[in-house]
């Protein structure tokens, strides 16, 4: 029977959101166990930290030179590190890793900056190691579905893209710790909402319609007063088969919670999906006609199918999707292959659009290449 993989965690300290969200979906198939982890940098966090994943004590590390020279002498040492922390905490985490050997998997987006993110993919080609990015909505069935029709030309050829990322809980004062992170330069990077979600919403656009984004004209701001990175991205885009698009993410929007949604137009048909109602893809036809594709259903094509868990009628959703990502990782982990699971090109790729966003943005310079 092929064992377990064993994980060790980066980040996902006391009171983080992300951090045990990715141990669920990391166990959730029995292919891969928490059992080790930097959960904080502070040797006491860590600890505590460790006592809440269930953990062996003493693998519940003070640092990553603790981690990485304990796991590598013992005999069930770690077979991977999942990278949890704010941005800024990326690529120095990953360079660790991969210098010790390991693959890594890491939160989105790839680094702070476009040229940590250029240095990592340096990182990665020389260490020859798989390196995934948890692009979450790439991992939802439907998503998948709603890719693979498209490249089927149910639609015909795409003309035009809308992806929208509407929240509301950064309208006020930021305040708590997932808050206060993501709008801090320091710790967030060269961008807020755009890298926070808007990042997350260009990479859909791209993985559901297969086109790439070519040229953008950006207008970002920071809404409430006193801020320092953007909240609020309006975003026009242009699409390397002609096709042009609309990426809106906010995260100013009051009410909103977590409205994800696309739709792809093409020459005889349009294709919507929305992460709050994850488990129906709409298939609108230009004669008229409307098809729901539910999830859990025989009509559903290989690659969402395979990441399917239950019968319809019984919703999956985010952990699932996450659970999807890190399915795919322990494949390539263990030399399977996986070709849906975003790697360190996607992570370079959405780093380029924030950058070049955000700089066309400050410079108002209009219509710039990607």
């Amino acid at each position: 029977m092929v064992r377990r993989l064993r994980m060790g965690m980066i980040g996902g300290g006391p009171g983080a959101f992300i951090g045990p969200v990715h141990r669920f979906a990391a166990e959730l198939d029995r292919e891969i166990e928490l059992v080790a982890g930097v959960f904080s940098s502070d040797a006491a966090r860590s600890a505590a930290a460790g006592e809440t994943y269930r953990i062996d004590p003493a693998r519940a590390y003070p640092s990553l030179e603790a981690m990485f020279a304990s796991e590598a002498r013992r005999e069930d040492g770690i077979d991977f590190v999942s990278i949890v922390t704010p941005n800024h905490n990326h690529l120095p985490s990953a360079r660790a890793a991969l210098a010790a050997g390991y693959p890594v998997i890491t939160d989105k987006p790839l680094t702070a900056t476009l040229a940590e993110a250029h240095e990592l993919a340096s990182l990665v080609a020389q260490a020859g190691r798989p390196f995934g990015v948890t692009y979450t909505y790439s991992g939802y069935p439907l998503v998948r579905e709603a890719r693979a029709r498209i490249a089927a030309n149910e639609i015909g050829a795409i003309r035009k893209v809308v992806v929208e990322y509407p929240q509301g809980w950064l309208a006020g004062e930021a305040v708590g710790k997932q808050a206060e992170w993501r709008v801090d330069p320091a710790r967030a990077g060269l961008g807020g909402c755009i890298g926070d979600i808007g990042v997350h919403a260009f990479q859909l656009a791209e993985f559901v319609t297969g086109l790439r984004v070519t040229e953008l004209l950006a207008d970002l701001g920071a809404v409430v007063p006193g801020r320092l990175l953007d909240d609020d991205c309006s975003i026009l885009l242009r699409f390397d088969n002609g096709a042009r698009g609309v990426l809106l993410a906010s995260q100013i929007e009051v009410g909103e919670l977590n409205g994800l949604r696309i739709r792809a137009y093409g020459e005889s048909g349009g294709i919507i999906w929305k992460q709050e109602e994850p488990n129906t893809l709409t298939i609108n036809r230009l004669d008229g006609t409307c098809t729901l594709v539910r999830s859990g259903t025989g009509v559903l094509g290989n690659d969402a199918a395979s990441r399917t868990r239950t019968p319809g009628g019984h919703p999956e959703g985010y952990l699932e999707a996450f659970a999807n990502l890190y399915r795919d990782f322990a494949a390539q982990v263990r030399g399977e292959g996986a070709d849906l699971l975003p790697g360190i090109d996607e992570g370079v790729r959405g780093m380029t659009f924030i950058d070049t966003a955000v700089s066309a943005s400050r410079a108002n310079s209009g219509w710039v290449k990607l």
